[in-house]
């Protein structure tokens, strides 16, 4: 998946089917007097339904196909015949995309694993017929109901990348290089600062044919929280996954800062993050010497599972994956 492919907002504009007219007719055939009232109801307005598709990692075909229209109903006619059900439409969308209003900007409904189809707007009722209305006081009604209306509005798209791992680290920490190691995945790697501008998937193989899923999320730094840098557009995506793997180069003039940083970051974009299972890996860790190894060790944060790795020299790699993989399956 391409930085341009990758596409994690967008504003569409729908609008539902309205129902059909009941019908108004009345009973015409030869040798009957008086048939009566047989005029069918109105068929359904389409509705707008938001479907969640697994195979979809970005909103990039909603970027340029941004107006759903569903099909009206059909009108009721004679012999008590219902009117046609407008066709619903259905818009695709990946898992972890939640659905706001336009204009009030509140959450409607979020698109997981656990609700696959949700209705965004839905399409306006068919009306009664006059063969609903007949009574004994009242035996040839001359009325129906119109149908219900159609609702439309824009709607705003927003995605949050559900993920198994996110890494979280400074730019140039090495996580796009630790990605394309881990998995297949080709995400741009550079010796300068905000190489990675767009969030970066891969799937990571593991013991027995067993895989999960691994974010590579743009750099952050100190203010991203207050709009600094790439600023919190992309922090909303580490809100979804089930572990940060913090990522802080062996080569760091302070190791400790660097990570508090990063946790502070997290703690003002969503105080909740926090709650989250965290491991710390020193990359780049093909520069360290035993004693090095034994200084920096001394210096760690506490309570927090750290591994010394490099993808370069390809070091604790596997060692990382057994211990992501322990902590998503305990």
């Amino acid at each position: 998946m391409t930085e341009e492919n990758f596409v994690d907002y967008v504003k569409v504009y729908a609008s539902s089917g309205k129902g059909g007219r009941g019908s108004t007719h009345l009973h015409r055939e030869k040798y009957i007097d008086k048939g009566g009232p047989d005029g069918g109801d109105g068929g359904r307005g389409g509705h707008i339904v938001v479907r969640g598709n697994k195979n979809m990692w970005t909103l990039f075909p909603l970027k340029f196909k941004k107006h759903f229209k569903a099909d009206h109903g059909g009108d009721g006619s004679k012999q008590r015949s219902t009117g046609k059900d407008g066709k619903d439409v259905y818009i695709e969308v990946p898992m972890g995309t939640i659905i706001r209003d336009g204009e009030t900007q509140e959450i409607l409904f979020e698109i997981t694993h656990e609700n696959p189809e949700q209705h965004l707007l839905e399409g306006g009722m068919g009306g009664l017929g006059n063969w609903n209305f007949r009574s004994s006081t009242r035996q040839t009604p001359r009325f129906a109901q119109p149908g219900i209306d159609m609702k439309e509005g824009w709607f705003q798209l927003e995605l949050k990348i559900l993920a198994d791992v996110g890494l979280v680290g400074f730019p140039n920490a090495g996580k796009s290089t630790l990605l394309s190691v881990l998995t297949a995945a080709k995400p741009k790697i550079a010796d300068y600062p905000f190489t990675t501008l767009k969030p970066n998937l891969g799937i990571v193989e593991y013991r027995d044919f067993q895989t999960f899923v691994m974010a590579d999320i743009p750099g952050i730094i100190e203010g991203a929280a207050e709009g600094k840098g790439l600023g919190h557009r992309f922090l909303r995506h580490i809100e979804r996954n089930s572990i940060l793997l913090f990522l802080i180069p062996a080569d760091s003039d302070d190791i400790q800062k660097e990570y508090t940083i990063l946790l502070n970051e997290l703690k003002q974009h969503n105080p909740e993050l926090l709650d989250k299972n965290r491991v710390l890996a020193i990359s780049k860790s093909d520069l360290l010497d035993d004693e090095l190894k034994e200084e920096i060790i001394k210096e760690l944060p506490k309570g927090i599972k750290t591994l010394f790795i490099s993808s370069i020299a390809q070091q604790g790699l596997m060692e990382l994956k057994d211990t992501l993989w322990k902590m998503l399956n305990d």
